[in-house]
């Protein structure tokens, strides 16, 4: 069972925090190096973020897990298949 109230779940917790303010910094700094920020800033859709998204900041580990899912998306999906950089901001930020 997990022990809420032992300082290793905190620090856990901390570290999965650090981890995923690192892998968003740089995945964001990697597309906007492929696309730009004004390209970004001009192709974003409206789609709003998940409820669920601001609940996984509170699971240590969980949004780092869902950036690196993103990132499998880009280059599994996108990049192996031809497709830009930019189609897969486009897919991120857009309703369908």
């Amino acid at each position: 069972m997990i022990d809420f109230s032992s300082p290793e779940f905190f620090s856990y917790a901390i570290f999965g925090l650090v981890l995923n303010f690192v892998f968003s910094m740089a995945f964001g700094i990697y597309l906007t190096n492929n696309i730009g920020m004004e390209e970004m800033l001009l192709s974003k859709g409206g789609k709003e973020q998940p409820w669920w998204l601001s609940l996984s900041l509170a699971i240590p580990f969980a949004k780092m897990i869902i950036t690196l899912y993103r990132v499998a998306i880009l280059q599994l999906y996108f990049l192996d298949q031809g497709k830009s950089h930019k189609e897969f901001w486009i897919y991120l930020t857009t309703e369908e």
